[in-house]
């Protein structure tokens, strides 16, 4: 079946792009049916029934595609001396309290956690 779709106006082409969704989503549930109906066949020459073998399958869980990662906070690595806190992973901006310690003439080892 070959269409002439030069000749067609832009409503024809709208409708019969609606039309081929139409079509395409019956075909996939039919498609859908049938391959449920020899999974049960299968199933049943195997002395199962398709729940039961579908229970034995644990679900597949994982990340879905594309999603990003959470982001893990680090371990602090240095402590205020005056208020236990506030820490610092050693990663970043340094903040204004490890700054003015530094500063001060304390040793970042001496914050050290």
């Amino acid at each position: 079946m070959k269409i002439k779709l030069k000749g067609m106006s832009r409503k024809e082409l709208e409708k019969l792009q609606k039309d081929i969704v139409v079509a395409l989503k019956r075909l996939k549930k039919d498609d859908l049916k049938a391959a449920r109906q020899a999974a049960e066949k299968a199933a049943a020459a195997h002395g199962f029934s398709l729940s039961e073998i579908a229970g034995t399958i644990p679900a597949k869980r994982g990340p879905k595609p594309g999603a990003k990662k959470a982001k893990v906070a680090g371990k602090p690595k240095y402590r205020n001396p005056d208020d236990a806190s506030q820490t610092w992973t050693g990663k970043g901006r340094q903040p204004t309290w490890f700054k003015a310690a530094t500063e001060a003439g304390m040793n970042p080892e001496s914050l050290a956690i």
